[in-house]
C-alpha cells in the first residue's frame, strides 16, 4: 500500500474533538482502502459498512433509534464507506452522534449527493477532507530509482489511480482505465437522477478530451451534442461533483480586457482523458504532450493544496490581446503565475500585463525537469 498523505490528519480527527469525519473523492481513489488501514490500527471495536449493500441501506435509511443502537452495541468507530447511495443518512448518523459516544468516520464518491443528504442534519459536526488519485509526493519514493523522466511519461500517459500503480504491464492499465469508464464511471452517471441520457455525457466527456487547455464553449457543445446549452450546463456540474472534471475559471481583479467569464476543463486523472480518447501513445508521438502535462500539472497542484489543508484559489489568465497564463494560484494574499511547457524551445518570461497590474505577483516557468521544486 502506497501511503497518503492525509492518513494521519484524518486519525488526528477521529480522536480529537467528536466530529463526522467525512472523505470526499472520486471512486477508486482509494478511500476504502485508507479507512480499512485506519480501522486495522485502531484497538478498539470498529463497525463497517458499505453503502451499495441492501441491508445497509436498510438500517440507516430508518432513523430508528433503538434499532441503530443495538447494532451500535459497544463500538468506539462507526464507518460507512460510500454514504451517498443511503436515504436518510443524515439523520441517522444525528441520532448516533447525538445519543453514543462514537466515533464515525463516513466517505462518498459523489460529493454534492452526499453533502446533501447530511448537511442539514450534522450541522456544524462535520470535518471534512478530500482523497484525490495519488499525488506526485505519494509516488515520488517508488520512482527515485526510474529514469525521472521516463516515470513522468507513465503519469502522464496512464495517470494516478491507485490501481494503475499496482500494475507492470500497459495493456493491463490501458484495461483497467478502460473498464473504469465502462463500470465506475457510468455506473455513477446512472446514479443521478438529473441525467436523463448517460451516453450524452460520455460523449460530453470525450469532447472536452480534446479540449484540454482550452476556453470551453458551452454553445458549441451544445450544439455539437444536439443537447440544450442548460443539460450540458447541467452535466458538467455532475461531472465536477462526481470528481471527473476541475472547472478552472478566469481570474481578474483590476484590467478591463482580462477574460473572466468562461472555463477551462480539466480531467482529475490524465489516463481516465487518454482512455476517453483511446490514445496511450508515447508522448514523443503524440501532438499533446503539452496539454497532457498543464492537465497534471494543475491537477497535482491542487492535490498538493488540499493535502497539505493550505487551501487555495485557483484560475487561468488570459487577456483579449492574447497574453495568458495557465496557472494562478491565489492563497493567503499573494498570487503565483505558473507556465506550463514540456518542451521549453525558447525563454518565456511573465507577460507584461500580469506584472504590472499585479506588481506583488510571480511568475514560474514549470517544465518536466523543474517539477520538484514545485510539488514537493
Amino acid at each position: 500500500m502506497i501511503p497518503r498523505i492525509i492518513t494521519s490528519q484524518i486519525k488526528h480527527a477521529l480522536a480529537g474533538e467528536r466530529k463526522v469525519v467525512i472523505i470526499y473523492g472520486p471512486r477508486q481513489s482509494g478511500k476504502t482502502t485508507l479507512i480499512k488501514s485506519i480501522i486495522s490500527e485502531i484497538k478498539e471495536k470498529a463497525l463497517y459498512f458499505v453503502g451499495d449493500d441492501i441491508y445497509t441501506q436498510e438500517l440507516f435509511s430508518k432513523p430508528e433509534l433503538a434499532s441503530l443502537g443495538r447494532v451500535i452495541g459497544d463500538s468506539k468507530l462507526l464507518v460507512v464507506d460510500e454514504a451517498q447511495r443511503i436515504e436518510n443518512i443524515g439523520l441517522s448518523l444525528k441520532l448516533l452522534f447525538d445519543n453514543f459516544p462514537i466515533a464515525i468516520l463516513v466517505s462518498g464518491s459523489a460529493s454534492f449527493d452526499l453533502a446533501n443528504k447530511i448537511s442539514e442534519p450534522l450541522t456544524g459536526r462535520t470535518q471534512t477532507f478530500w482523497l484525490y488519485p495519488l499525488s506526485y509526493k505519494e509516488v515520488e519514493e517508488k520512482y527515485r530509482l526510474v529514469n525521472p523522466e521516463s516515470a513522468l511519461e507513465e503519469m502522464l500517459r496512464f495517470g494516478m489511480y491507485p490501481k494503475v500503480h499496482t500494475l507492470e504491464n500497459e495493456e493491463d492499465k490501458k484495461n483497467y482505465l478502460y473498464e473504469y469508464i465502462n463500470n465506475y464511471l457510468y455506473k455513477d452517471i446512472l446514479s443521478f437522477e438529473n441525467v436523463r441520457k448517460p451516453k450524452k455525457v460520455v460523449d460530453l466527456l470525450s469532447l472536452l478530451a480534446l479540449q484540454i487547455g482550452k476556453e470551453v464553449s458551452i454553445a458549441e457543445l451544445a450544439q455539437n451534442l444536439a443537447m440544450s446549452q442548460k443539460a450540458v450546463l447541467n452535466y458538467l456540474d455532475v461531472l465536477e461533483k462526481m470528481f471527473v472534471l476541475i472547472n478552472l475559471r478566469g481570474f481578474s481583479r483590476n484590467l478591463r480586457k482580462e477574460i473572466y467569464k468562461t472555463s477551462k476543463y480539466y480531467f482529475v486523472d490524465a489516463g481516465l482523458r487518454n482512455a476517453l480518447i483511446r490514445n496511450f501513445n508515447p508522448l514523443r508521438l503524440r501532438s499533446d504532450a503539452g496539454e497532457l502535462f498543464e492537465n497534471w500539472f494543475i491537477v497535482e497542484k491542487i492535490k498538493q493544496s488540499v493535502n497539505s489543508r493550505k487551501f487555495a484559489n485557483f484560475y487561468f489568465w488570459r487577456t483579449y490581446d492574447r497574453q495568458e497564463i495557465d496557472l494562478i494560484e491565489e492563497r493567503e494574499g499573494k498570487l503565483i503565475g505558473y507556465e506550463c511547457k514540456w518542451q521549453e524551445r525558447k525563454k518565456i518570461s511573465a507577460p507584461k500585463d500580469w506584472l504590472a497590474t499585479y506588481p506583488n505577483a510571480s511568475f514560474e516557468l514549470v517544465t518536466k525537469e523543474n517539477i520538484d521544486k514545485y510539488l514537493r
